[in-house]
């Protein structure tokens, strides 16, 4: 079974799509409703029905049958099995392209996005990502650093951006989007603000970086911080994120038109 297979089966017991990240995907694509969008690694297709109810018409691309088999039906959302590095649509069939937080696991970045180019010839091209190389100036990464060493192998972000210019031919600029305290898709740094919720095994099993990670070095982590946390060390250290509702931990849009 596929790390996405695995996920798939409660993803969206705690993986919803947040009105936020979804309201910035439109202001970003600048389409007229009813355009047609691919939705690239689109997983359980929360962010898919999320734009299908705001008036698009989706191309939901998500290799997983188990994610596909749980996904949320819906009249403008056609799901298609295929992958980032070789989407299943003709060229320039599309009006635009997202993706939301599965650059990550691309296996060929470059393919990828000379691939959304491809079928979007104009573009734009949202991609929802965060910096591997960034996050660790947030508490998480004390606990959990293999939220961003895990993908060490994807380069800073302006890197990342270098290469979508490279490869699509389009502008790329990058949004900076600072995680609010209350996301409704409990990604990885979603929790910045509730460390309590990292000791549960259903909200840790539907975020790929934990399945990802030694079991025996998961387990050390989540002991180190219940332990801080009953003896008050955590809140000593940390409790000033307590007091932000919002806080960069490296997550951000990347725009190429």
């Amino acid at each position: 079974m596929t790390l996405f297979d695995s996920i798939g089966r409660t993803y969206d017991n705690t993986r919803q799509a947040d009105e936020r990240i979804v309201a910035q995907l439109i202001r970003l694509l600048d389409l007229e409703h009813g355009s047609t969008i691919a939705d690239v690694g689109a997983g359980t297709g929360n962010y898919s029905v999320a734009l299908a109810e705001a008036g698009f018409k989706i191309k939901a691309i998500e290799l997983s049958p188990v994610m596909r088999s749980h996904a949320r039906q819906h009249a403008n959302v056609e799901w298609i099995a295929g992958v980032a590095e070789d989407i299943p649509l003709r060229n320039d069939s599309v009006a635009g392209v997202v993706s939301v937080l599965a650059l990550c696991h691309f296996a060929d970045v470059e393919r990828a996005f000379r691939e959304m180019a491809r079928v979007s010839t104009q573009g734009p091209i949202v991609i929802f990502t965060f910096d591997s190389k960034a996050g660790r100036q947030t508490w998480l990464y004390e606990y959990f650093p293999y939220f961003w060493d895990t993908f060490g192998h994807i380069p800073a972000i302006e890197d990342v951006a270098e290469k979508m210019r490279a490869n699509t031919g389009l502008t790329t600029q990058i949004i900076t989007f600072e995680l609010p305290s209350d996301l409704t898709d409990n990604f990885a740094a979603a929790g910045w603000r509730q460390p309590h919720l990292y000791l549960a095994e259903e909200y840790r099993s539907n975020i790929s970086s934990f399945h990802l990670t030694d079991p025996a070095n998961v387990d050390q982590s989540v002991e180190r911080l219940s332990s801080d946390l009953t003896s008050g060390r955590w809140e000593v250290l940390y409790g000033d994120v307590l007091h932000l509702e919002q806080i960069d931990a490296g997550y951000c849009f990347l725009c190429a038109k």
